[in-house]
């Protein structure tokens, strides 16, 4: 039964059962005070105008009912916030009162959200996360100390791009990158490399966390109504029970095989500071909790980190002036032979303006994570119901031609000498979010990304191979949870 004919059948279910009940249950907000949006359909509402890539009917639909947007998606009540300004009201003005989560249904199997720190609300044990996280990853201590782990990560990857050069071959640009954020992370939290590249297990991974993204991007109809999470009519969960059981019985794994070695070595990594915490007082800190933390961990830090590296050189391949003024940059700050440190990127602005360029057109979760409003507010005039869901469309925020000019365009120009960052102070550009609720991992993403990129651009020069043009590439989104390239991204190294 295809998508609409169960839709279809919905409404008549749902009309039945409301014909069925003799008075209103609970206070609603006055209508008038709602947002302006599009007029729902009976029972499912606005669900048919999301199409396949709700950010962009999101954005269509902005254009005409303003920057705040009321939809209703069966029976959940959504709010959309289109513009920089709306954004801040909500992020940064009203922060506290926007710090819910609207949890996926698909997100809450094996129990995920409840020790999630991406999904679960702002608790004592969600700040206790987070600062462990900080304390043991994020921090800048930490991360100026972990410089030469990612120097040999990425080294890895040169390796595996000279392996592929010598050949002739193209290289799978996301899934080389995957693999380097994989292994990354895995030497952070583990101290040991996961994966090689081109290593069965490393696309083994990758498959599992696109599915996750996968199930987590698809309309569902158990999210839209709740009456339906019992029956999972399109088995979403079923699915994403199956892809979180994968990742658990890999962490389970490496804990289980830390703790029988545990007597003969001291690594003193994340994985030991978290079975510590559980030795200390599994009351506040459970194995549980441990093994939830590393999905969230593994799912936020590989995906996002590869598919923002792969937009960007799809973007400089599609543009190959920019990557000649890229590469000459590199060339004069680091020199012919020169070797990339993070200390460089300061001095490399045009490198970071690309960066920046490809967060504002290509935001790894276009929707961000769904927030929930704690409490009605009141945003630029309207009032947002208590319990509404919240979806901040970074994706329209960043091709807003009030604020960009030509604003479809991939132009890294735009951010020179322009004081503006990702990290959620500038509302113009939030592809991390920013408020409480911003991403965890965005010091050490800022990091890779930029390591990353300078390397691929000043080790090599890159074509697009079986004689394809770059105005001839596929630059079309594929979305599920986050936005991932279409068409993958196949370039071949040159020697420079």
């Amino acid at each position: 039964m295809d998508y609409i004919a169960v839709l279809l059948l919905l409404s008549f279910v749902w009309t039945c059962i409301h014909l069925l009940k003799l008075c209103p249950i609970g206070r609603k907000p006055s209508t008038a005070s709602i947002p302006p949006g599009p007029r729902p359909f009976p029972i499912i509402g606005n669900i048919l105008q999301l199409g396949d890539k709700p950010h962009q009917s999101l954005t269509n639909l902005s254009k005409t009912y303003g920057p705040v947007m009321s939809l209703k998606l069966g029976s959940i009540s959504t709010i959309v916030i289109s513009s920089p300004e709306t954004a801040k009201e909500v992020l940064h003005r009203n922060d506290q009162a926007f710090s819910g989560r609207e949890v996926l249904d698909a997100v809450k199997a094996h129990n995920h959200h409840e020790s999630s720190v991406i999904w679960g609300p702002a608790s004592a044990y969600w700040r206790k996360a987070r600062k462990l996280c900080t304390m043991e990853m994020f921090s800048v201590q930490r991360l100026n100390a972990s410089q030469g782990l990612r120097r040999n990560i990425v080294q890895e990857l040169l390796d595996h791009v000279e392996e592929c050069c010598s050949r002739g071959c193209a290289v799978d640009i996301n899934g080389a990158v995957f693999t380097a954020s994989l292994n990354l992370l895995s030497n952070t939290v583990f101290s040991t490399n996961l994966a090689h590249h081109g290593s069965t297990f490393s696309q083994e991974f990758k498959d599992i966390v696109w599915g996750v993204m996968e199930e987590a991007g698809k309309p569902n109809f158990a999210d839209y109504f709740p009456a339906l999470r019992l029956i999972d009519p399109q088995g979403i969960q079923r699915n994403m029970k199956v892809h979180f059981g994968k990742l658990i019985d890999i962490f389970n794994g490496i804990i289980n095989q830390r703790i029988q070695s545990k007597a003969s070595s001291a690594s003193n990594d994340v994985l030991d500071a978290l079975l510590n915490l559980t030795k200390e007082n599994n009351q506040e800190w459970s194995c549980s909790d441990t093994i939830h933390l590393l999905v969230d961990l593994f799912l936020a830090g590989t995906d996002t980190t590869s598919d923002t590296i792969e937009w960007a050189m799809a973007e400089l391949l599609h543009n190959p002036e920019t990557m000649v003024k890229a590469q000459r940059e590199l060339q004069e700050v680091l020199g012919k032979d020169g070797i990339i440190q993070e200390s460089d990127i300061s001095k490399l602005p045009y490198l970071q303006a690309i960066v920046k360029e490809t967060f504002r057109l290509h935001p790894p979760a276009p929707l961000l994570v769904p927030h929930k409003a704690e409490t009605d507010v009141e945003i630029c005039g309207f009032t947002v119901p208590k319990n509404s869901q919240v979806l901040i469309n970074a994706w329209a925020i960043g091709r807003d031609p009030s604020t960009w000019w030509n604003p479809n365009a991939f132009l890294p120009e735009r951010f020179l000498g322009r004081d503006i960052d990702v990290k959620g102070r500038d509302f113009e550009l939030i592809p991390f979010g920013a408020g409480r609720r911003i991403c965890l991992g965005l010091p050490l993403a800022h990091r890779m990304v930029h390591l990353i990129l300078a390397s691929l651009l000043h080790s090599y020069a890159w074509k697009l191979g079986d004689g394809m043009k770059p105005e001839d590439m596929d630059m079309n989104e594929k979305l599920g949870f986050t936005l991932q390239k279409a068409q993958p991204l196949r370039a071949i190294p040159i020697e420079v």
